[in-house]
C-alpha cells in the first residue's frame, strides 16, 4: 500500500501529466465526460377523473428545440485537479517475470508486468547479473502514439545503461499501452493514471521476492512526457522514491503544455474544446499543474535538458528548476549545449552524469 489514491467521484483512477514524445510532439485522445443524467418528477390526481385533468391548462407557445438559458461554463476543477490524489492511498505490487527478451554478459532483460489499482500494466525489466540487492530505477517513457507503441518503446538506451551500470532498470508501459489494461477515464483525469502507475511500479520492485532490490534505493526516471508523470508521482507520494531525473521534460504549468502541443486533432486541442483555452480556463489548467506544489517534493532531483530542444523548450526545464529552487528542494540542472529532444552525441555523457547523482543521492 503506497500514499495516493482513487478519486470517489470517478470510480475509476486517474494519472498526466503533460505530453512530450520521446523523439517527437503529442497526442493522445480525450473522450470528455458525458452529459449529467436528467432528473424528472411526476404528479397526478388522486382517482385520475375527467374534472382534475380538465384543469390543466393547454400550453401557450409551441413546442421548441432551442436553449432557454445559456450553458453551464467549463468546468475548472474536477478530476483533472491534481491535489485530489495527494496522500492517499493506492495498491500495487505483485511483479510477475516474462520472457527473456535478452541476455548479455552484464543483464538480463524480462517482459515483466505488475498492478497498479487493480489494472494490469506491463513493462520491460533489465536486472544485472550477480546476487544483488541491487539499487533500481523505475523508467516513465515520452510521448509514444498508444496505437503504435510496442512494450519497453522509448528509452531502450537508458535501461540498457542502467543494467550496465548495477541497477535494475524497470521500464513502464503506462495503463492503455502494449499489453496493460485499459483505463477508461485516463483522459479526463489528465492522464494523471501515468503517475500512479510510476508510484506503483516502485511498490511492485520492493515486494518482489524474484528481483533482489534495495527497498532503500529505488528512484525515478522520466523522459519527456515521463518528466511530467514523475513529477506528478513525486507531489502525489513525497519520500516514495529516493531521488528523481526529469529528462528532456514537459513543462509544469499545463497551460504551456496544451500550447506547445496543440496540432489539430489530440489530447490537448480536445480538452480545449472540452474545457477551454488556458486563456479562457486558466483555474483548469492551474490545478492540472506540478508546478504550484512542487514544496511538496522532499527527493533530490536532477533536471537534463539539451538547449536546442525545439519540442520541449529549455525555458520549461529553467522554469522548473526555479520553482524547486525557491521551494527550498534539493535541486541541480545540467545543460548539455547544441542538444535536441533525442539527445545524440551527449547522450553517454549525460547517463554517466545521472548514474553519478544516482549514487550519490542519500538512501
Amino acid at each position: 500500500m503506497t500514499r495516493l489514491g482513487r478519486v470517489a467521484a470517478t470510480g475509476t483512477l486517474l494519472l498526466v501529466g503533460a505530453a512530450c514524445s520521446s523523439s517527437s510532439s503529442d497526442e493522445g485522445r480525450d473522450d470528455g465526460a458525458g452529459p449529467a443524467s436528467p432528473t424528472s418528477s411526476s404528479a397526478g390526481t388522486a382517482d385520475g377523473d375527467a374534472t382534475a385533468s380538465a384543469d390543466v391548462p393547454e400550453p401557450t407557445t409551441e413546442p421548441t428545440t432551442e436553449p432557454t438559458s445559456e450553458p453551464l461554463p467549463p468546468p475548472t476543477s474536477g478530476p483533472a485537479e491534481l491535489e485530489r490524489w495527494f496522500d492517499a492511498d493506492v495498491t500495487g505490487g505483485d511483479l510477475r517475470l516474462g520472457e527473456v527478451r535478452e541476455s548479455t554478459g552484464t543483464f538480463i532483460s524480462y517482459d515483466a508486468s505488475y498492478r497498479s489499482e487493480g489494472l494490469l500494466v506491463t513493462g520491460v525489466l533489465n536486472v544485472p547479473a550477480g546476487e544483488g540487492p541491487f539499487p533500481a530505477v523505475v523508467l516513465a517513457h515520452g510521448y509514444i502514439d498508444p496505437a503504435v507503441y510496442v512494450s519497453g518503446q522509448g528509452m531502450t538506451r537508458e535501461r540498457g545503461r542502467l543494467a550496465e551500470a548495477g541497477y535494475v532498470a524497470f521500464h513502464v508501459d503506462y495503463r492503455n499501452h502494449a499489453g496493460s489494461d485499459d483505463d477508461p477515464a485516463l483522459d479526463e483525469t489528465q492522464r494523471f493514471g501515468y503517475a500512479v502507475d510510476v508510484i506503483n511500479a516502485v511498490t511492485a520492485l520492493r515486494d518482489s521476492a524474484d528481483v533482489p532490490v534495495d527497498d532503500d534505493r529505488v528512484s525515478l526516471f522520466g523522459r519527456s512526457m515521463g518528466g511530467g508523470a514523475v513529477l506528478e508521482a513525486l507531489e502525489m507520494a513525497p519520500g516514495h522514491a529516493q531521488a528523481a531525473v526529469i529528462y528532456a521534460s514537459v513543462a509544469s504549468d499545463a497551460g504551456d503544455n496544451q500550447r506547445q502541443f496543440s496540432d489539430g486533432g489530440g489530447f490537448w486541442d480536445e480538452l480545449a474544446a472540452r474545457v477551454g483555452t488556458p486563456e479562457e480556463n486558466p483555474a483548469y489548467y492551474a490545478a492540472a499543474s506540478t508546478g504550484p506544489h512542487v514544496d511538496r517534493i522532499t527527493e533530490p532531483v536532477l533536471i537534463v535538458h539539451g538547449t536546442a530542444d525545439d519540442t520541449c523548450p529549455p525555458a520549461w526545464a529553467e522554469e522548473t528548476h526555479g520553482l524547486l529552487l525557491e521551494a527550498g528542494a534539493e535541486v541541480r540542472l545540467d545543460w548539455y549545449e547544441g542538444e535536441g529532444h533525442a539527445f545524440g552525441p551527449q547522450f553517454d555523457a549525460s547517463m554517466d552524469s545521472i548514474a553519478t547523482f544516482l549514487e550519490q543521492a542519500p538512501a
